[in-house]
């Protein structure tokens, strides 16, 4: 099933909302790893870990393999992209009043 624009950010500034899966994916950005050392810098069961790579997965951010007795996760970084684009707009937003800021200060100095 393919998912609409809407449905896709939905989605994943869902699931960039938990601090536990953002930490996940700054993790497995450096490299692909199995679930347990995914688990290991968390005090949660690997269930619960489960849990949260399942929403990651669901938000198309992760991919799970398993190899052998293994399940590897590595991320997909290329289906962020809806998400920094839809940013993308605000940042023109916030860049032109922070300009606008300085310049205010920089005149305020100048007085």
């Amino acid at each position: 099933m393919v998912k609409s624009n809407t449905a896709r950010l939905d989605s994943i500034f869902h699931a960039l909302a938990d601090p536990t899966r953002r930490r996940i994916l700054r993790d497995v950005a450096g490299g692909e790893k199995t679930v347990g050392e995914v688990a290991r810098p968390f005090k949660l069961t690997l269930a619960a870990v489960s849990k949260h790579l399942n929403v990651l997965e669901s938000a198309e951010l992760i991919a799970r393999e398993r190899r052998g007795s293994f399940q590897i996760v590595r991320l997909k970084a290329e289906k962020l992209r809806p998400a920094e684009e839809w940013l993308a707009f605000y940042e023109k937003f916030w860049n032109e009043r922070l300009d606008s800021m300085v310049k205010f200060l920089e005149e305020k100095g100048d007085a």
